[in-house]
This record gives C-alpha cells, structure tokens and sequence, in this order.
C-alpha cells in the first residue's frame, strides 16, 4: 500500500511549514502540497487529488467552511481541520464538523512561531484516521436519519423512571455529526445522557452549544458537579476526563483533568467504567464511530455489570473502529445502524425496570 497523499491548506506560511514538517516525518505519510488557500488547493486538486486535506478556517480569499462544503458536494473527501482557539475560530470549526470534517486538531498560538510540535502527535494521528473512513459515510452523516415516528412524539421517554437511569455514549472520528443526527431525533424526555466526544479543548463548549440550538433536549460541556437530569445531555470538556457519580436517587459528573487514556483525554473508557460502578443495570451504553479502541473495555465492564449496550454497526460508521473492537471484546448486546439508535434510546426509556432487557 502507498503513502497517504496530504494537502495543506492554510494562509500561514509559517504553518504550512511546520505542519509538512510534521506530518512528513511519518513514514505512512505524503505532503503533495500545501497551499495558501482553497482557490489554490482547487488548482492543485485539478491534476494531483489527495487522500486526505488538512484545511485552516479562517483565510482571506475563501474561507475553509464553504470551501469543504463545496467538496463534500462535489467529491467528499476525509478532511482534518486545523483551527484557531478563538471564539469564532471553534464556532466555525464545529459548522466544520458538522459539514463533514472528520476530526478537529487545535492549533496551538505557538504555531505563529514555527513550533507545532507540541501537538505533533495528534495531528499525525488525526491524519492516520482520515485517511481510513468510509469516504461514502462523510456526506450521508451530514444529513440525519429521518426518525421514527416513536422518537418524536414529545411524550416518549422516561419520566416515570429516568432519573434512576442514565445513557452513556462514547464518539471519536465521525462522532460529531452522528451524535447530532441522534440528539436531534431524540424526544426531551428522555434519561440523562453523559457524553464524551473526542476533541480538543475549548471546542466542546462550542460543539455542546450548536447541539442545544438543534435539539429538544438541554446539552452543555459538563462542569464538575452538575446533576444527570432526565432530557440533559451533558459533554465532557476536552482535555478533561468526566465520571459518572451516585448521589442519592440520582447521578452526578465528576470532571477533572487527568492522565491520557488511550491517548485520549476525556476517555470513553474513563466514563463507561464509571457509569458501570455507579450505575449497573440502571444504564444504556453506546458505542459509536471512532479509530482506536477506546471504550472498548469500558462497555465490557458495562454489560458484566448488567447494563444494556449498542455500538454503531460498520455500514454506518465512518470509522469501524472503537465499536469494531468494542463488539469483539464481547461487550455488545445489539449491533444496530445509526438511524435506529434514537428509537433503541426511546425504548430503553419507556421499558419498565423489569422489562428493560
């Protein structure tokens, strides 16, 4: 198998340099070009068209987000989208995610001084996965399933008994878009949802705000000591690591920084084990599209400890990874595609305790 053909995309010359530096000291890896902006990346796509595009945001003659939209129209390709930390730059950067991008790689500000390296790794990773999705997943999970009518009926859900459960869901590669296409095909009642999302620091805030303007439920980045509520969807910060908490008749999140899991921080694996202690059978595990394995374990302690679990199934995901290992760990009790998750998450909240499995 030959290199993985890269193209950069981004205003900065200083950072196109040490993003080539980067990425061509990996050996899987080919710079074919980088380039100051997507007018120029079309001209060089006219001739040599790369395996994988690793795009800016913010640039002076076409922004990065209407140039991926553009592809994704045309001819969707895996993109990693390299951004700022400012305000606008993250809520940009989650219309990204949303319009196909399959990861999000923070751009540290001492990348104005030609040093990227701090995050060498992750952007070497991220790569590494985009060129592995399914190209023909990248535009369909843009666009969400259309629900059942039993997932959007306002009265569906848990009320009754949601406070005693709690739904724990774990994303990477590709997550973005499918949590919003099941989010936004969610009733408001339904239990609690603890999330994690792999990606950076200072974008799930961003992220957790886009989904609260799309869906009926309350989604929020997570503080620590906020209350699972039923209809609160609450999303691990980056960079922190979130854990379910007993308290009283209900759950809390503990959020705090800690060590990498996985090479991941939050860890899916850190949440699942967690919800497992505290919650058992009182909990639903999913496991969703992502590379690596992270989680895996997790939602095998999960269902030993009685809990219901569900991964995303190939056909589906973007990358048939974490669920692909979740599901030979033997820790998954249904395989089911995306559209069908929002209406298994309507069930588990109206099944009765005793009748929940």
């Amino acid at each position: 198998m030959g290199k993985t053909g890269v193209l950069i995309v981004d205003d900065s010359a200083v950072a196109r340099q040490a993003l080539t530096e980067i990425l061509s000291q990996d050996g899987g890896l080919h710079v074919q070009a980088a380039v100051a902006d997507p007018l120029f990346a079309m001209q060089r796509m006219r001739s040599h068209w790369p395996d994988v595009i690793v795009l800016d945001i913010e640039m002076p003659r076409m922004d990065g987000l209407t140039f991926l939209r553009r592809l994704m129209a045309q001819r969707p390709t895996p993109v990693v989208v390299c951004s700022s930390l400012t305000g606008h730059g993250a809520a940009m950067t989650v219309q990204a995610l949303a319009a196909g991008a399959v990861s999000v790689v923070a751009k540290p500000r001492a990348a104005l001084r030609g040093n990227l390296h701090e995050s060498a790794a992750e952007l070497v990773q991220a790569v590494r996965a985009a060129a592995l999705v399914n190209v023909r997943n990248l535009a369909a999970v843009g666009s969400p399933p259309v629900p059942s009518p039993a997932a959007t009926e306002p009265g569906a859900g848990g009320r009754r008994d949601g406070a005693a459960r709690v739904i724990a869901l774990g994303a990477s590669t590709g997550g973005t878009q499918a949590l919003e296409a099941v989010l936004k095909a969610l009733p408001a009642a339904v239990p609690g949802m603890v999330v994690v999302q792999h990606m950076p620091e200072k974008f799930t805030a961003a992220f957790a705000e886009r989904l609260d303007a799309l869906c009926r439920l309350e989604v929020r980045e997570a503080r620590d000591g906020d209350a699972v509520l039923p209809g609160r969807v609450l999303i691990a910060p980056g960079g922190r690591h979130m854990s379910l908490r007993r308290g009283g008749s209900g759950y809390g999140v503990e959020v705090r920084r800690g060590p990498s899991v996985h090479h991941h921080c939050p860890s899916v694996d850190v949440l699942f084990r967690s919800v497992a202690g505290a919650a058992g059978p009182g909990a639903l595990g999913i496991i969703m599209t992502g590379m690596g394995a992270d989680g895996a374990l997790g939602l095998l302690e999960l269902r030993r400890a009685g809990a219901r679990t569900v991964a995303q199934d190939e056909a589906s995901s973007v990358v048939f990874g974490m669920n692909r290992e979740a599901i030979r760990a033997g820790a998954v009790e249904r395989v089911l595609p995306l559209a069908a998750i929002a209406p298994e998450i309507v069930r588990y909240a109206e099944a009765s305790p005793a009748g929940s499995r």
